[in-house]
């Protein structure tokens, strides 16, 4: 595209994270979406319905026992354990509820609904609300003005946002806790509800889906009053209120890691210069040491974002083999201990640095306030 048909903000080229090489991450790639797909093994692409189903009973069996055994101990020194353990299960419940989705968990749609509603609505995520709209976030990756996930705030909008919203947008903790908010008003700039079939988020054909995910979340909300009343709310609190918010802590820190604070800035696009291919490249692979596997791989999201249909189990392998293609507009995962207490790090930081980004522009990075620390000592 020509200079006088494409625009760029005036950040610096170290803002935009360009190499020092001349390698320029906005670029268009050399290759295109299809010689990547061609690099991965067959196999990759096959949902097997059985292996499949094994996750998730193996991830059941493990919340089952955790909850046995917080009932039967009921000890001081094991509820954290038990809370971070349980919270982690319920995130990994909620990945292969993702996958179910995507129709990657496997070819029968039933089968996917079904089991998607299971998964979500123990964890109080409306199943279908939430999967139209996740939809929407893959369908348009790394778009200003069309994404849906922790997408990018226009300067514009961002300073009409009150001091309180920005220092719940961009202050630890908070952030993390973000995630039943944004299922019922959405992300600041953008109107809707996840619960609501008439919100902005659906077409009319999608009104009785959501309705019959949100009449499976207010079931599980009832029965959770339930078991409040009969058991008392504060075990019901201990046994699942806690661990629904290590699980919320989960989401919002790997979502937003996914998609931000990778060491150089990284673009989002508008009009033109937008396509599918290079919004599904500004995407971050993770390591999560040794909740990769507990977690379902969810680190392997680069090829996820370009390729959804691919089972979690082949993700690693895909991205093997996919890799040499992708060549620098890949990026290495830092690697990480047992633990990966390295994504704090990152997480302060993005949220120190990532604020806004131009009104104008087809090809813009992040900008920082640098307001935002005075706001916060004012406070």
């Amino acid at each position: 595209m020509s200079p006088s048909t494409t625009t760029k903000d005036t950040s610096t080229m170290e803002e935009k994270g360009e190499h020092i090489n001349g390698f320029d991450p906005s670029a268009a790639p050399p290759f295109r979406i299809a010689d990547i797909r061609a690099a991965i093994p067959k196999h990759c692409w096959v949902k097997n319905p059985w292996r499949s189903m094994s996750y998730v009973l193996r991830d059941v069996l493990v919340i089952s026992a955790l909850l046995a055994a917080a009932v039967y101990l009921d000890a001081w020194f094991f509820w954290p354990v038990y809370w971070v353990a349980q919270g982690t299960m319920f995130w990994a419940l909620f990945v292969l509820g993702h996958d179910c989705g995507h129709g990657s968990f496997s070819d029968v749609a039933i089968l996917n609904n079904v089991v998607g509603h299971f998964l979500h609505s123990a964890i109080l995520v409306p199943y279908h609300g939430w999967r139209l709209s996740h939809k929407t976030h893959h369908q348009n990756h790394g778009n200003v003005d069309m994404d849906e996930s922790w997408v990018p705030m226009p300067e514009k909008i961002y300073k009409d946002l009150g001091i309180s919203t920005k220092l719940l947008r961009f202050t630890i903790p908070f952030p993390l806790f973000a995630y039943p908010m944004y299922l019922w008003h959405r992300s600041p700039g953008k109107t809707g509800s996840h619960f609501n079939p008439y919100s902005s988020l659906f077409s009319p054909q999608d009104r009785k889906h959501v309705m019959t995910s949100t009449a499976c979340w207010i079931g599980m909300l009832a029965f959770l009053l339930y078991l409040s009343f009969v058991f008392g709310s504060a075990i019901t609190f201990k046994l699942y209120g806690v661990p629904y918010l290590i699980f919320v802590v989960w989401l919002d820190l790997v979502t937003y890691l996914h998609h931000h604070g990778y060491e150089r800035k990284l673009p989002w696009y508008r009009g033109k210069e937008w396509s599918y291919l290079r919004g599904g490249l500004t995407t971050v692979d993770r390591d999560y040491g040794v909740f990769n596997n507990i977690q379902h791989d969810i680190g392997t999201h680069v090829i996820h974002h370009l390729f959804p249909q691919i089972p979690h189990y082949h993700l690693v392998e895909a991205t093997k083999a996919a890799k040499p293609v992708i060549g620098k507009y890949y990026r290495e995962p830092q690697k990480s201990g047992p633990i990966p207490i390295h994504l704090i790090k990152i997480l302060v930081s993005s949220l120190r640095e990532d604020h806004y980004v131009s009104n104008s522009g087809d090809v813009v990075f992040y900008q920082r306030d640098p307001n935002m620390f005075s706001i916060r000592k004012s406070e």
